[in-house]
Formats: structure tokens, sequence, C-alpha cells
């Protein structure tokens, strides 16, 4: 693996390169966006924030690769966040590339086009306050909900996909054999990409990940509640994580290309981490819900990266869907349940 001169651009051979295009004024750093080249022209996984700067990274890092963005031929979307979706359009428009991704997520950016913010700001201030978070934490959402004036912005509507990725097929790349793997827990129709190919390098292993934020090296990625106005069904994301993580384990790769941090081929043992870590938080959660609480107090005492005083707004929103995402696995293993009546929802360990 080598990076190329005075770029972000790391060349990691067979063909395949990364370019590290930033998130603006998030810790994250980068989206790490991979070239493929194929029989038919270069093909992105995932384009990186919809930004100016942005853009004019993916542009060089491209160039850095030998190609011009004129020339990209598809992109592949391993799902629908901003950091991952949002160039799309631009590329699209730039190129004519096709742009594909799981079902699942292709609903949510319909949904997401098609509704007002204000919308949104509505569900989820009735979603905080039913799991019991205080008024004036909920008083924001509801005053952007009132002022019903936040407009879309040209360009920031996500672009709508014109191919479907369907779990487990090879995708129809000229010259490559790229398989489609659903891992569903980080969004709803979150996929990692497993390129059936000897490794360049000869390292022992089953080929390479494209694994997006469903594995990453270092960090623990967020599993929440999939949030759907129009859609009532009682899921379980972090069931649908953990299974996945175990599947993609199974995968035996020689290497993993992730969306963020960096490229490593310690795939199995990473696994066996995460999966420690949420038993460990569920194990956690058990010893909290000894009496009864809702899903914003037990946010309140489960362990983040900081306390929960220094968690800014948004990260708490995000903090308390994660607490719930906890809670329905609990439930569902039957260890906890709702407390009849209670309102907000409150929960307890369940007593056999």
């Amino acid at each position: 693996m080598t990076q190329a001169s005075g770029t972000g651009t790391i060349v990691h051979g067979g063909g395949v390169w990364s370019i590290r295009v930033p998130i603006p004024d998030n810790p994250l750093g980068y989206t790490l966006v991979h070239l493929l080249d194929t029989g038919r022209g270069p093909v992105l996984v995932d384009t990186g924030w919809d930004d100016p700067g942005s853009w004019d990274t993916l542009v060089a890092g491209l160039a850095a690769c030998g190609v011009g963005v004129g020339d990209v031929h598809g992109v592949l979307i391993t799902h629908h966040h901003p950091d991952h979706h949002g160039l799309s359009a631009r590329v699209r428009e730039a190129s004519g590339a096709w742009i594909a991704m799981h079902e699942a997520d292709a609903d949510v950016v319909r949904r997401t086009r098609e509704h007002a913010p204000a919308r949104w700001y509505g569900y989820m201030a009735d979603k905080l306050a039913a799991a019991g978070a205080p008024a004036e934490h909920i008083a924001p959402l509801l005053a952007a909900r009132d002022a019903g004036r936040t407009p879309r912005l040209p360009g920031l509507a996500p672009a709508l996909p014109d191919r479907a990725i369907a779990p487990g097929e090879l995708v129809p790349l000229a010259g490559r054999k790229l398989r489609a793997i659903w891992t569903p827990g980080h969004t709803p129709g979150h996929v990692c990409l497993h390129l059936e190919e000897e490794h360049p390098a000869g390292r022992e292993g089953h080929g390479r990940l494209f694994s997006g934020d469903h594995l990453l090296p270092g960090i623990t990625p967020h599993v929440g509640l999939y949030e759907d106005p129009d859609d009532a069904t009682v899921t379980d994301p972090l069931g649908d994580y953990l299974d996945s993580l175990e599947r993609v384990g199974r995968l035996g790769v020689a290497e993993v290309l992730p969306a963020h941090q960096h490229a490593f081929v310690e795939a199995q043992p990473r696994v066996r981490e995460l999966l420690a870590h949420h038993e460990e938080r569920l194990t956690h959660l058990l010893g909290l819900l000894g009496e009864p609480r809702t899903p914003w107090q037990l946010a309140e005492r489960m362990e983040w990266n900081r306390p929960w005083a220094d968690i800014p707004y948004g990260s708490r929103n995000i903090a308390v869907s994660e607490a719930e995402a906890h809670l329905r696995r609990l439930v569902k293993l039957g260890r906890a349940e709702a407390v009849a009546g209670s309102d907000p929802v409150m929960y307890v360990a369940y007593a056999a």
C-alpha cells in the first residue's frame, strides 16, 4: 500500500485505490472513497460528503489515479448516509455514471426527497418525548417543525439510485468478481462488497472486503433504531448487526478496506472485539434495569466517549437511539420488558 505524493490517494494494488475525501467539521475527518478499475471504466465505492472542498478533493484524487471524474462508469453506495452518498449526484451529473444501492436504503432516500424537513422534526420530537427526553431538549425540534420554513437547499437532496444492489449476487462489473454482502445494522440496507480475487500482495485469505461503516479498525459503528415515520415495524437493528458481523467474519478475507480510518488485515479478531463490546453493553444495561428507567435515563448512564454533560445536542439524540436499539435487543431476547402503562415508556430487567 502506497500513498501518491502530495495527495490523499492510496494505492492498494490490483486496480484498487482509495481517496481521502474530507467531511467538514466532523471528528471522523474523511471518508475513504474507493476506486475500482473495471473493463468498462472506473467504479467508485461511495462518494463522500456534498461539499465544494470535498468535491475538489475527490476530483483531484481521481486525477492522481489517472482518471477524470467524467470517466467514472458507476457508483456503488454502501449505505445512504451523507458522508457516503452525498456527492453521488454530482458524480452522475459529471459522468453519466449509474448509481447502485440496496433497496432498503434506496427507500430511505426516496422518502427523504418526498417529505419536507418539518415532518422529520415532528417525528423526532415525538420519538424523544416517548423515550423520556426533557422538554427543554425537545423544544428546538418543535420550534423547527412549527417554523415550517426550512428550505431544501439545491444540490443537497440525496441522489436517487438507478440500480439495486442485490444481496448475495455478483455485481455486474466487467472483468471483476465483486459480490454484495447485505450487512444491516448501521442502516437497514448497508452492504459490504467482497472482491473475490487473489490479493495482489499474495496475502492469505479470500480476497478483499469494502466494508463501508460495518467493520472499522478502531471505531464501533453506531447502531440505533431504524427511524422511519412511515413504518411502525418493530425492528431489531442490533440483532441485525451482530448477525451480519458474524457472516462477514466467516468470509476469511485477506484485507478489509473500510470507509474510515485505514485498511487492515485482522478482520476476524476485530469481529470478535465488536461482538464482545456489544455483549458487555447489553450486560451493563441489564444492571441499570434493576429499576425501571426510560431510554433517556439509560442513555444518561451508559458509557460513551465523553461524559453525558459534554455530549452535543445532536449526538445525544444518536445516543438515545443507540440505547433504544440495545433495549430492543434485550426485549427480543426475553431479558427485559416494558413497564405496563408507563408514559414515557420505562423498561425493567425481566424477572423470571
